[in-house]
């Protein structure tokens, strides 16, 4: 069948005509809605799924060598600060202490008759010139009356005889007074010599018995650390001590970690760092709570170098061997500690983070100065008081000053066998 030249053609399908403008109006609607979507709010944002829960793992590692012999914590335990986890024996260091308590003792009392002895020498010196002083009487008496005879001599008053036996009391007299006066000077040189080792100071203060009262000091600590304290409250994690076990200083025995001071360590690529400035807010959610709880924190800080820089093995690119990655720098993310407390977290989660960069006017680094102290504990201070205390307790009853209750009892104070009321019971044999 043919078509006649005068037929007009065909007109398109105005249905499909339709459709596709409308499907091209609605891509170009999304276009530009996404556009200003990005210019407005993505654009102000800057996210990565590579972030991690990070605390301060407080390792328990014993000061000095023991056995075990009493476990008061168990993984996954809270523990107070200043509770005790571990004891260690304590009869090596109650002997040592016993020892050293006895030599303090020893010390001051040696330094009194130091002192005594300068009391001594003072009063030596006092006979000294008594007989000095008596001896130049008689070399005065005896050098008059050979004066008053020597004339008589030559008239016969006086006997040769007698002159003779006067002139040899003379010089003994003269031999008396010079050894008084030497026996005076020695006396004089002694007292100096006693006074040097006590010149200027108290017992108290003497060389012997500050080094004995170190010595105290050093086996009362000893004691005292027998007993491993937690020196911040947290969670047990990775216990690995057993009783009898033979333990030598600085073996890791079990962790602490203060699930309420945790923070997130969120690595960033380099791309994205030169909008992130301190103290920007962050939205950040952890895949074990899912999308519905979210977190609000502030940075505290970028990284001073990529993870490759501080890597154990760096990437060496000079090799020829190059291909470019992207760098990721770790910046800390400070969280809300409400927020934290309702909605504990864990060490090592994964969180996705959101930052907000639309205010780019804050600091890329800290600023120089003192900062304050990040950690700290002051569970290990009452030993040194303890220990002083104790020192001035035995000086105070070996110095010859009175007596009081206070200073009649010296024995130390084993350590406290009752475990806190906050932990778990302690490990005697076994669980």
């Amino acid at each position: 069948m043919t078509t006649s030249p005068d037929t007009p053609p065909t007109p398109g399908n105005p249905a499909r005509r339709k459709a596709l403008t409308g499907v091209a109006a609605a891509v170009l609607v999304a276009g530009i809605g996404y556009g200003a979507y990005w210019a407005l709010v993505l654009n102000h944002f800057e996210t990565t799924d590579n972030a991690y829960v990070q605390g301060n793992v407080v390792q328990i590692t014993p000061q000095q060598a023991g056995t075990v012999v009493a476990i008061n914590a168990n993984d996954n335990d809270h523990v107070q600060a200043g509770q005790w986890l571990v004891r260690l024996d304590p009869t090596d260091a109650r002997i040592a202490l016993e020892q050293a308590e006895a030599q303090l003792a020893q010390t001051v009392r040696e330094v009194r008759t130091l002192y005594a002895n300068n009391r001594t020498q003072s009063a030596q010196i006092a006979l000294r010139e008594a007989d000095l002083a008596r001896a130049q009487s008689d070399l005065q008496r005896l050098q008059d009356d050979v004066a008053r005879r020597q004339p008589l001599v030559a008239s016969g008053a006086v006997g040769q005889e007698e002159f003779k036996h006067a002139t040899a009391q003379l010089a003994a007299a003269r031999s008396n007074a010079e050894a008084a006066r030497a026996a005076v000077a020695a006396a004089r040189e002694q007292l100096a010599s006693s006074q040097s080792l006590t010149e200027g100071i108290s017992v108290e203060q003497h060389p012997n018995v500050l080094r004995a009262s170190a010595r105290v000091r050093e086996a009362y600590v000893a004691l005292q650390r027998v007993e491993l304290q937690a020196p911040v409250g947290g969670y047990v994690a990775r216990r690995n001590v057993q009783l009898g076990q033979r333990l030598q200083a600085g073996a890791p025995l079990m962790s602490v970690i203060a699930l309420d001071q945790v923070w997130v360590e969120a690595n960033f690529k380099e791309s994205q760092l030169k909008n992130l400035r301190i103290d920007q807010p962050v939205e950040l959610t952890a895949d074990v709570y899912g999308k519905n709880v979210v977190y609000h924190g502030r940075i505290e800080g970028l990284g001073a170098g990529t993870g490759a820089a501080f890597a154990l093995l760096p990437a060496q690119n000079a090799t020829g061997n190059w291909i470019k990655v992207v760098q990721r720098v770790p910046v800390r993310v400070r969280l809300d500690a409400k927020e934290l407390a309702d909605h504990p977290l864990r060490l090592g989660l994964s969180m996705e983070a959101r930052v907000d960069v639309s205010q780019t006017n804050g600091r890329m680094l800290a600023d120089a100065g003192a900062t304050p102290v990040a950690v700290q504990t002051a569970v290990f201070e009452q030993d040194n008081r303890e220990a002083d205390a104790r020192v001035r307790q035995l000086i105070a009853q070996h110095g010859g000053g009175p007596r009081t209750a206070a200073t009649r009892h010296v024995k130390p104070a084993p350590p406290a066998a009752t475990p806190s009321t906050t932990a778990a019971p302690a490990v005697a044999l076994a669980r």
